[in-house]
């Protein structure tokens, strides 16, 4: 028996790098969530000054259909080969890539970002199972926090890589993709296990299509609204055809063996709260991100990377608050410092709306409404993300954390589209002040409404696992 135990180890897969590999995927698809930001300017200006309304759909479009596939991904790589669904979704995520860095016009550029989209929600949920499948048990939760965290470095990377991309070329956020994304694949197909899926049921891919068509239908009506007239036959059209899809997505959810969204999920101990928690923050941050670019670009005439610079004290801060966060979780309890969070970034957003003026002013102006607001991120997102999870049991963590960051992409295209719903199309200068800083002021409003969401937040004990955790059972 000793004489197989070296042979044995040699065999087993290396967790450290799985989770290395697996990473590089998990990093590029959340780094493209906010790279494009910083590059939507210059996107407009090559595309003939297409306006923010149409040009919106780079962003929304991604999100919107990451969202919607994220769970469906993981249940088909559990139910097939986590291996093969990442390896896929990467080498689509790639090939996506490389499409929009050709895109000849904005239409060409929103499906290509669909394209992508694809492919990073095959390649994300499927990269926590591969993680899972080579991590020993004891070494899980270690191995899970590490793969979150690359996704948090793609949020706090993003607006500088994307300033010094645009430097070149704004098709470079996409063409710098191509090449690791490759190498990734490359090496993953070597060394990356192959664990058996559980051959379990399909999918609900009709309620995917159903949430597509709910969210794109809502967002469609608020970035319209305004040139469509907000209560003319087609925004009402597009709202009605909102309502509609969202009660075809409840009841397939409500009805199918594997759905989107699992409504017992919903009955376990603050998940529910944390997910609307999740949405309403995410609305807030997709407003102050896409509003500071427009600003420092278009108002400001800064470059892509001065503004990214710009942007990266907030970010920075989000680290270490988080950190801090949790020692104050023992002491208050999660509600509060949720609370506090959403207070927090709603005070950044005041100031900006208070301070910032049509001349530049970075350090009195900017930088101290970046810096709360990224205050208020770190004291907001993992602390809703640790209280709805942690009444989960093992074998429902992964689904569960899937959903939760569906809502998380659901609120980023709501919140570009109120955005934009908001700002409207002024020109003169003192009206664009005026429109920004009403826009500041909502999102502000939603930022406390997260807040208030989130404060009867409790963190309750987590479910004993009684068995050692397989990675299908992890996922479904």
């Amino acid at each position: 028996m000793n004489t197989l135990a070296p042979e044995a180890d040699r065999s087993a897969p290396d967790s450290r790098l799985v989770l290395a590999i697996v990473s590089v995927g998990v990093l590029l698809s959340s780094l493209d969530l906010f790279i494009v930001n910083v590059a939507l300017p210059d996107m407009a200006r090559d595309f003939g000054n297409a306006e923010l309304a149409g040009l919106s759909w780079v962003l929304n479009a991604y999100a919107i259909v990451f969202a919607a596939l994220l769970v469906p991904a993981g249940r088909l790589g559990d139910r097939g080969s986590n291996r093969t669904t990442f390896l896929l979704g990467l080498a689509v995520f790639v090939l996506g890539s490389a499409l929009c860095a050709a895109a000849w016009n904005v239409a060409a550029l929103v499906l290509f970002r669909v394209l992508q989209a694809v492919g990073g929600a095959m390649l994300t949920p499927s990269s926590l199972g591969l993680v899972l499948a080579a991590t020993p048990p004891e070494r899980r939760a270690t191995a899970v926090r590490l793969w979150v965290a690359f996704g948090g470095l793609g949020a706090a990377l993003g607006p500088v890589i994307g300033g010094l991309l645009v430097e070149i070329d704004w098709r470079w956020v996409f063409l710098v993709n191509v090449p690791i994304g490759l190498g990734a694949v490359v090496v993953g197909l070597r060394k990356l296990p192959d664990p058996r899926g559980d051959g379990g049921a399909l999918p609900d891919l009709f309620g995917a299509v159903a949430l597509v068509g709910a969210i794109a239908s809502l967002v469609l009506g608020l970035v319209k609204g305004e040139d469509w007239g907000w209560t003319s036959p087609q925004t009402l059209g597009a709202f009605a055809a909102a309502v509609v899809f969202g009660i075809a997505f409840v009841i397939s959810s409500a009805r199918h063996h594997s759905p989107v969204v699992d409504p017992g999920l919903l009955r376990a101990p603050n998940f529910a709260p944390m997910a609307a928690n999740s949405v309403l923050f995410q609305v807030a941050f997709a407003g102050m991100l896409l509003s500071v670019v427009l600003w420092a670009q278009n108002v400001w005439g800064w470059s892509a990377l001065r503004t990214g610079l710009a942007i990266a004290p907030g970010p920075l801060v989000v680290p270490i608050v988080a950190i801090l966060a949790g020692r104050l979780i023992g002491r208050v309890g999660a509600g509060p410092v949720i609370a506090a969070g959403g207070v927090a970034f709603a005070a950044g957003m005041a100031w900006w709306a208070r301070a910032i003026e049509l001349a530049p002013d970075y350090l009195a102006g900017l930088l101290p409404g970046m810096v709360v607001s990224g205050l208020g991120v770190g004291l907001t997102l993992p602390t809703a993300f640790a209280a709805g999870t942690s009444g989960l049991p093992p074998q429902r963590f992964a689904t569960g954390s899937a959903v939760l960051s569906m809502a998380r992409q659901i609120g980023l295209a709501v919140g570009v589209a109120v955005l934009v719903a908001v700002l409207g199309s002024p020109t003169d200068p003192l009206a664009l002040l005026d429109a920004f800083r009403h826009a500041w002021y909502v999102v502000a409003a939603v930022a406390v409404a997260a807040g208030v969401v989130g404060l009867g937040a409790r963190m309750p004990r987590p479910a004993v696992q009684t068995a050692p955790e397989t990675p299908a059972a992890a996922r479904t």
